[in-house]
């Protein structure tokens, strides 16, 4: 029953009235005027109520007689009563009236039914209070106009909108909580009736309901927001036209005059979608327009609400509108930085709820994760890792790859973040197990990748992964069994590079420990200025392991001065870095003593954590006594077979293995938690095992442990000295030279021990079978080595009569290298013996490893004699008493074995030379060397001789700066000094024939420049004009290797003269005065001659624009200097292990055939035959001191032998063609 149906007129039954002329009542109820009581008339109107309710629309004789009294309750003096009892009765009156006229309406005035309709409404809000007592008749009210439908009569009203937006707000406004489903129901009955079948909905009456899908709004009244959410539901298919249009209206037109809701069009794109996509079917291509619009704060605007769109849990917008999905990814790539923000911010919902767009995310990601902004950056890490932490499967390779590339990000913020989240993920997957093996498979690279990071200069780095370690990787506030358990696999499953750093963390921190034992140390000495000297000096070292070294060095001196003035906080710290401190004892330390230095009235106190920092650097949460034991256990476990090692991914040779090299780096950094009766039965049994890996490691942790042996463990002293016998004898080499070293160190009757070794090994020495003479050589060599007082005379019997005579002609490196032990342990030359050595040593490099000349030796077996010869007088240099009488010819020739053509030659020494330059060990003339390896042709070689030089030159420059003394040493420290160096061994490069080649020059360049460009990264105490100036001095002098040599000093003053050039270019600040007068080494210069000046300059003005531009010079150039096309180039190797042929582009190299025959010199760059010939006419009659071949292939100049070193190459050899291209050789055979 409803008024949709037009009403008819009813101005005929208007004035039927009772018979006497009156209003018919029901009967009981007497006439209803303003002349009666409230009380009264409320009485007598709910007794009409009752009336109306119980009559039907089949009345047709009570309709006809009560419709008086109808129009009379639409009076104003009803309509208008001021009591609301009244007032509510009235409007259940009407309403009944309409349900029993309809569909015709006794009221036929339009005003009147607008009158009647808007107090109706009014009447409604009293469904506010459901515990009002009149709210049954409220609800009756409700119920009767959405059954009837009554307000669908208003339709024919002209101003009908007023009317439903009336009765739209007050619906909205008074449902609450405490309604129960039927309101809603009637409501929603009512108001959809209005908008289902009317003509359409206009904006005003629009807004009314999307009002209370506004966030402000919707908190304020859920119940109202509800209300509106299943009313657009119910009504989609009429209301969606009237949406689009009011979104069009706003979005396209722009006009947002037409709505007050115009600002929150996108808060309610939102919500619609939210609750029911069909509401926007026309609307999201307006979003695809908004988001390519100039406004870069609209675009931000669309973005943040498609982001909520796309990545809502239950919205498949993305497959559904695709031009919509692409368009919004090209919002990743947007100039606006919030927007490429706010699109990064989304991925990470979409990734969790939508996984199946993780493709399509996965380049854009990439692109942002090299985003110029910092926050950006960062923000991808967050969203890559919060999927992860998720779900492992919610992401790919790929987005996992882009968060390890950012542990290297040029900003603290991102790394940090990144290491951070890959630790979770490993903590979480690895550790806990949490997915599975797969997942756990999926992130193992994580502990080498956060591990590799260790290797970084920046200490910020270094402290995090410390705190990985101790966090994540190996929590420490697991049980002793169970945190061993995690450290002994994680250390077997590590990649190589991940162990070295591990063990140099272990090593970081255990200097660090040092250096603040040492400090308390200088606490308990008396008061003094060379104390507080120290005391400065240990403090700033302190410092640089501290993060922003700047800042710490002012928290570390308060440091410092609390630990003066508070004794029991000094014992507290001196326990905590005691070699007996347990984990327990360790964490308690920290928390006292930082509970000494906390301020409660300071929240935040950088002191404080500052000084934790250094705590939890110096604090052993890992390793103690206990520790040491479980690990022990673990890898008896191993060697019984009864452990988990396959479960956890490891095989059981492995573990054994692994888990002995970890005891064994250990006992460097803990060696007093070694000391137990059941550690080292266990290591007994290690030293007895087949694997010569797992020997080796039991001896060294032996050697680097046991000191209290052999006074509180007789029985394991008495079991370990004949093993230590045996392995010294005939153990393999590394064990031969552990044993010795470890009877030396922990035995106090060692020369006895010794002796016991020393005497049967050398009366038994027998060249006929060599594969035996290794072990005894080494042992032999080691003994010299560590007891030069007891052994020097019948070693130098033994080097006489056996190593000299029987040996050395069958080239075998341990000769060499027990030779050079012999020496370092005599540490004179009295006997002459060392000059010797190095004539020795010299020969076999200009023969190129071949002392027999009979070519009877392999190219790998020359190559390891190369190695050995140039690395043994490398150690013999780093005895003074032999560094002075190493030749400079000598000198010259150890380097070009930095350029020798074996890959792994080149390599090793590298490695080799650079180990004893870090530790100051070499002067400093053999730093010069590294300048030649700027004509490697391997790319990686010369990277890594770059980074040495750095090393290099920021160690020595850093000492300098804790060592006031050094100032003292300057010419041996200070790496400005190599210079001088560097020139004269770059005047006597074999490749360097002729001083007005073009090309050559440009090699000499290109060496200086290697060199120069690190050493001129800063200008410190105005170093660019004190390096100048070194080199206009040399011009000074003359070569002291030839003082008398015109072409020798041309070559020279040739070097001075690019090196200046060079200097000249790269720095403007070089022309001011040199802050004081460099001293040049006389080893290698001669003293200035009085009134000697030259200012000649010894390369043309063409040369120098050519050296610094690169460019080409003209064709007479090119035929005057012979410059060949070849030149320059760098040849192309391929990895270190595999042989490689230089082939040129007209002529094919046979690799299945036999070597091509060796040249007298290996050069590094091809050079041309007329060049190598107009050579050799220049030099055959001169002594030829250069005798190795080099790096690259190609055509070289010829060299000779140092004279009287060797036999030298007959001439007509010399004079012979260039041989094809050599191979290199590889030394792993």
């Amino acid at each position: 029953m409803d008024f949709t149906a037009q009403p008819k007129p009813a101005t005929a039954l208007c004035g039927v009235v009772s018979a006497d002329g009156k209003i018919a009542y029901p009967p009981g109820v007497k006439e209803i005027t303003d002349k009666i009581t409230t009380d009264e008339m409320i009485k007598r109107l709910k007794m009409v109520v009752k009336t109306f309710m119980d009559m039907d629309q089949d009345s047709e004789d009570e309709k006809q007689q009560y419709l008086p009294l109808a129009l009379h309750l639409a009076s104003e003096f009803f309509l208008r009563n001021p009591n609301k009892d009244v007032r509510l009765l009235v409007a259940c009156c009407l309403a009944d009236i309409f349900r029993i006229y309809a569909p015709e309406a006794p009221y036929t005035s339009h005003d009147k039914l607008k009158d009647i309709f808007l107090f109706i409404t009014r009447q409604l809000k009293g469904l506010e209070d459901t515990k009002s007592p009149q709210f049954n008749r409220y609800f009756y009210l409700l119920e009767n106009l959405a059954w009837v439908k009554s307000y669908n009569i208003c339709f024919e009203l002209e101003d009908c909108n007023e009317i439903f937006i009336q009765l739209f707000r007050t619906l909205f406004s008074v449902i609450n909580n405490s309604h129960n489903k039927k309101v809603q129901m009637h409501m929603l009955d009512l108001m959809s009736s209005i908008i289902m079948e009317g003509d359409g909905v206009t904006q005003e009456l629009l807004d009314s309901i999307l009002i209370n899908l506004i966030p402000a709004h919707k908190n304020l009244n859920k119940q109202s927001f509800d209300l509106a959410k299943v009313l657009l539901k119910r009504t989609v298919q009429t209301i969606e036209a009237c949406i689009a249009n009011f979104f069009n209206q706003v979005l396209v037109l722009g006009r947002s005059s037409v709505s007050d809701l115009s600002e929150h069009v996108f808060d309610l794109i939102q919500e619609l979608f939210a609750i029911d996509p069909h509401l926007l079917l026309s609307v999201m291509p307006q979003l695809e327009f908004k988001l390519k619009s100039n406004d870069g704060e609209e675009r931000l605007a669309v973005v943040r609400l498609l982001a909520k769109l796309f990545g809502s849990k239950d919205s498949d917008l993305a497959t559904q509108n695709r031009p919509l999905w692409q368009c919004f990814l090209g919002r990743f790539n947007d100039i606006h930085v919030p927007v490429r923000l706010e699109s990064v911010k989304f991925a990470s919902h979409c990734l969790m709820n939508h996984p199946d767009l993780a493709k399509d995310l996965t380049e854009y990601l990439k692109v942002r994760s090299h985003d110029p902004e910092e926050a950006i950056r960062h923000d991808v890490i967050v969203t890559i890792i919060t999927a992860a932490k998720r779900d492992l499967a919610l992401v790919n390779d790929q987005l996992l790859g882009f968060v390890r590339e950012r542990t290297l990000d040029k900003r603290w913020r991102v790394r940090k973040e990144a290491m951070m989240g890959l630790a979770q993920l490993y903590k979480k997957y690895c550790l806990h197990g949490e997915a599975g093996k797969e997942a756990a498979e999926k992130v193992s690279w994580i502990k080498d990748k956060l591990l590799h990071i260790y290797y970084q200069n920046s200490i910020d780095d270094k402290l995090l992964v410390e705190k990985i370690f101790a966090q994540y990787l190996v929590p420490h506030n697991l049980e002793t069994e169970e945190r061993m358990k995690c450290l002994y696999y994680l250390y077997a499953s590590l990649d190589p590079n991940a162990v070295k750093a591990l063990n140099e963390m272990w090593k970081c921190q255990n200097m660090l420990r040092s250096h603040v034992r040492e400090l308390l140390d200088l606490h308990k000495q008396p008061t003094s200025e060379a104390n507080c000297s120290a005391m400065f000096g240990k403090l700033m070292t302190i410092a640089k392991n501290l993060p922003d070294p700047g800042k710490a060095q002012d928290f570390v001196k308060k440091f410092n001065q609390v630990l003066g003035d508070d004794e029991k906080l000094r014992s507290q710290l001196e326990l905590l870095i005691s070699p007996t401190c347990s984990c327990k004892q360790a964490d308690i330390c920290v928390r006292e003593i930082a509970r000494k230095l906390a301020n409660p009235k300071q929240p935040t106190n950088p002191f404080l954590e500052m000084v934790k920092f250094l705590l939890e650097r110096i604090a052993p949460v890992h390793i103690d006594s206990e520790a040491i034991s479980a690990l022990v256990k673990l890898m008896n476990k191993s060697i019984e077979g009864t452990a988990d090692d396959e479960e956890e991914g490891v095989s059981p040779d492995t573990a054994i293995r692994s888990g002995l090299e970890l005891l064994k780096v250990l006992s460097f950094t803990h060696p007093t938690s070694f000391h137990s009766a059941e550690t080292y039965e266990s290591l007994l049994q290690c030293l007895r095992m087949e694997d010569d890996k797992v020997a080796e490691a039991a001896i060294q942790i032996f050697r680097n442990t046991g000191h209290k042996i052999e006074t509180d463990l007789p029985q394991i002293r008495s079991t370990l000295i004949p093993i230590l016998h045996q392995k010294a004898k005939r153990g393999t080499p590394h064990q031969a030279k552990q044993a010795v070293h470890c009877i030396h160190a922990i035995f106090t009757n060692k020369e006895v021990q010794l002796a016991q070794i020393f005497e049967p090994l050398s009366r038994s020495l027998n060249a006929d079978v060599p594969e035996q003479l290794i072990t005894p050589l080494v042992s032999l060599g080691h003994i010299s080595m560590l007891a030069p007082d007891q052994f020097a005379s019948p070693m130098k019997s033994v080097v006489a009569n056996f190593i000299v005579k029987d040996l050395l002609m069958n080239d075998r490196v341990q000769a060499i290298k027990l030779l050079v032990r012999w020496l370092l342990g005599m540490k004179n030359n009295q006997s002459k013996s060392a000059n010797s050595t190095l004539r020795l040593l010299s020969a076999m490099l200009v023969s190129e490893g071949d002392l027999t000349e009979q070519k009877r030796i392999s190219k790998s077996d020359m190559s390891r004699l190369r190695l050995a010869a140039g690395s043994a007088i490398m150690k013999l240099a780093q005895e003074p008493c032999y560094h002075e009488i190493i030749t400079p010819e000598q000198f010259q020739l150890c380097a070009l074995v930095i350029n020798d053509e074996c890959y792994q030659v080149r390599q090793i020494f590298a490695q080799k030379l650079h180990k004893a330059l870090v530790k100051l060990l070499l002067p400093l003339e053999y730093m010069a060397i590294f300048a030649l390896c700027a004509k490697d042709p391997v790319k990686e070689r010369r990277a890594h001789a770059r980074q040495c030089l750095l090393k290099n030159i920021s160690i020595r420059r850093e000492y300098i700066k804790q060592n006031p003394m050094a100032t003292e040493k300057l010419l041996s420290l200070l790496p400005e000094y190599v210079v001088p160096y560097m020139i004269h061994l770059l005047a006597h490069d074999p490749d360097f024939t002729r001083s007005q080649d073009v090309d050559q020059l440009r090699d000499i360049k290109e060496c200086l420049w290697f060199m120069l460009e690190v050493l001129m990264t800063k200008n410190e105490n105005n170093s660019h004009a004190f390096m100048k100036k070194m080199a206009e001095n040399i011009k000074l002098t003359r070569d002291a290797q030839s003082p008398d040599e015109s072409k020798t000093n041309e070559k020279l003053y040739t070097v001075c003269d690019v090196a200046l050039c060079v200097i000249n270019s790269k720095s403007a600040l070089c022309n001011a005065d040199s802050p004081k007068d460099p001293v040049l080494p006389m080893k290698f210069f001669t003293q200035p001659e009085k009134d000697f000046c030259n200012d000649k300059s010894y390369i043309s003005e063409e040369t120098r624009v050519l050296l610094l531009t690169g460019k080409e010079i003209n064709s007479d150039q090119a035929t005057q200097g012979n410059i060949s096309s070849d030149r320059g180039k760098k040849r192309t190797v391929t990895a270190a292990g595999a042989e490689n042929i230089q082939q040129k582009t007209d002529e094919k190299v046979d690799e299945s055939g036999p070597p091509a025959p060796s040249k007298p010199r290996r050069g590094r760059r091809p050079k041309s035959e007329s060049q190598g010939n107009a050579t050799k006419n220049d030099d055959l009659n001169k002594p030829i001191n250069k005798g190795r071949k080099r790096a690259a292939v190609g055509q070289e100049s010829p060299g000779g032998l140092e004279a009287g070193n060797a036999k030298a190459p007959k001439l007509q050899d010399l004079a012979k063609k260039a041989a094809p291209a050599e191979r290199q050789i590889d030394l792993q055979r």
